[in-house]
């Protein structure tokens, strides 16, 4: 039996399959089986995937309907038996070193059930890319805040113990937030830590899961669920129930009104506001740095969402105040002064303005 499974699920990865399986194949630690779940993709996919199998006796292929990521990453963990399970998208690359450091760290600390590390960011081209921030300690995770502190490791990098994440039931339909949702219930168990040694390149691209506007808002709406679910298991209540046809529904409903109205129907009134005040900070937060602008509708939910900013704590609010006046300027550079407006207190225009003379 190997002493890792590495698990890489793909949907129409054609261009970059080959490259992330190589990066493994490239490890120091020879010891591996790699299994790739082709998640009924509709380009040359299937074809490298198999020419990657039958020239190398560690790579097994599993071949289903397109499902979505959640069932082809929980598809590749049903067929692992290693002790330990690491993952590779298709469209990144490990380090050589990768798994060595990981395994180490792990035999150092039993109280550790999940790894992760540093990365270097490149394009779709594979250039490096500057100022992009690095994953936080997930000992500080904060499932209160706005937006959630999450106990986050880049899904790339992460090196876990099987037997945890069997424990925990894998993945589940948290909409576009299945990893953060993992992280959680993780952490439940023992330690997550983040090597600060870059072991990786994760690619930033157009075609990522949350380089849409929709998808931004169901990033911004799911991930604070997660860690709703995360403060309800805290307190000895029910948790969530995160099926597939809520994640249908959800993308169906398009708006952030919308989303956090279904979203509402298993959560109580304080649970409801403070869905709406994390997933206002929390969609704010991901414009900064993916391909998208907030639209007149979820300026109008943002400013909404405003008069629940109470519930949290003044550091709290402060950090919310300073997404509201970030974004309003930006908004403002791009010539969206109608959105901006439709943003903005009244009370927030003088810093908004500063920010628009001073600030980049």
């Amino acid at each position: 039996m190997a002493c890792v499974d590495v698990l890489i699920p793909a949907y129409n990865a054609a261009a970059t399959l080959r490259s992330a399986v190589e990066s493994i194949q490239a490890q120091t630690v020879r010891d591996i089986r790699i299994v790739i779940v082709n998640d009924g993709s509709t380009d040359d996919t299937p074809r490298i995937a198999a020419m990657l199998a039958r020239d190398d006796p560690r790579v097994t292929l599993v071949n289903t309907p397109n499902q979505g990521i959640v069932e082809a990453r929980n598809e590749a963990l049903r067929n692992a038996a290693s002790e330990f399970v690491a993952c590779l998208d298709a469209d990144d690359i490990a380090l050589p070193h990768r798994l060595e450091r990981e395994l180490e760290y792990l035999a150092a600390h039993p109280e550790c059930v999940a790894v992760g590390s540093h990365v270097e960011h490149v394009d779709e081209q594979g250039r490096a890319l500057s100022d992009m921030t690095q994953p936080i300690d997930p000992a500080i995770a904060d499932p209160a805040k706005a937006p959630a502190l999450e106990p986050y490791i880049i899904q790339s990098t992460l090196l876990a113990k099987r037997a945890e994440i069997e424990a925990i039931g894998g993945y589940r339909h948290v909409p576009n937030s299945e990893d953060s949702d993992l992280f959680w219930r993780l952490s439940e168990r023992g330690e997550l830590v983040n090597l600060s040694e870059r072991l990786g390149k994760y690619r930033v691209h157009a075609a990522s899961v949350s380089s849409s506007i929709v998808n931004g808002r169901l990033m911004a709406v799911g991930s604070q669920l997660g860690a709703m679910s995360a403060m309800r298991r805290r307190a000895g209540r029910s948790d969530l129930v995160f099926s597939h046809q809520l994640h249908a529904a959800l993308r169906k409903a398009s708006t952030m009104d919308a989303m956090c109205a279904l979203a509402g129907e298993q959560l109580d009134a304080d649970e409801r506001a403070h869905l709406r005040i994390a997933a206002a900070a929390k969609l704010m937060e991901l414009a900064r740095y993916r391909p998208y602008e907030l639209d007149g509708g979820d300026c109008a939910f943002v400013r909404a969402a405003l008069s629940h900013v109470s519930r949290l704590t003044p550091q709290n609010q402060k950090e919310v105040e300073w997404y509201v006046t970030v974004t309003a300027a930006r908004l403002v550079r791009k010539g969206m002064l109608s959105e901006a407006l439709g943003l903005t207190p009244l009370s927030a225009y003088p810093v908004t303005a500063a920010r628009v003379l001073f600030s980049r």
